[in-house]
């Protein structure tokens, strides 16, 4: 069993050490981490998975604030699962609870991943956000967590300065 709580600053090492196992080398050269450098994450969101007994990390999920037009968004990312862990619904878990901890700070969500698996949570391809290159269009996805929370909502994805 686990349980889930908020991102404590001593975890950084154990969360960077888990995004390098489940991700492929030069993950960081992606466009979503550009728009995450110099920014800080959204604290609240940033959450772990803890293994009950031993207290070790096995799945952590972030946020960062970007904006697409004038517009307030949340970019969900990166989100992982050890590899001993996966299929057991951590990552699951992980991505309802900040969702929901997510509607109190802005009404849409943004992340760029597979659309079987986000779609899941509701989450739906966004034909009018556009990511920095050379994020594939079909994995751009977005979630309203209030009725109408993208409409009107287009163009690219920037840093929220």
């Amino acid at each position: 069993m686990y349980s889930l709580r908020e991102e404590e600053p001593g975890d950084w090492w154990e969360i960077e050490a888990l995004y390098d196992l489940s991700f492929a080398p030069g993950r960081t050269a992606l466009s979503s981490y550009r728009l995450r450098e110099d920014v800080a994450p959204v604290a609240t969101l940033c959450r772990v998975a803890v293994w009950e007994g031993g207290g070790a990390i096995g799945g952590a999920i972030r946020y960062w604030p970007v904006r697409v037009g004038g517009a307030e968004v949340l970019l969900l990312g990166p989100v992982a699962v050890h590899p001993t862990a996966q299929g057991e619904g951590m990552g699951g878990a992980l991505i309802r609870d900040t969702v929901e901890r997510a509607r109190e700070i802005c009404p849409r969500v943004l992340l760029v991943g597979d659309a079987p698996y986000y779609g899941r949570f509701g989450f739906e391809r966004l034909d009018a956000v556009r990511m920095p290159p050379p994020t594939n269009p079909d994995r751009v996805l977005g979630l309203a967590l209030e009725p109408g929370a993208w409409d009107g909502v287009a163009g690219e994805v920037s840093k929220a300065v």
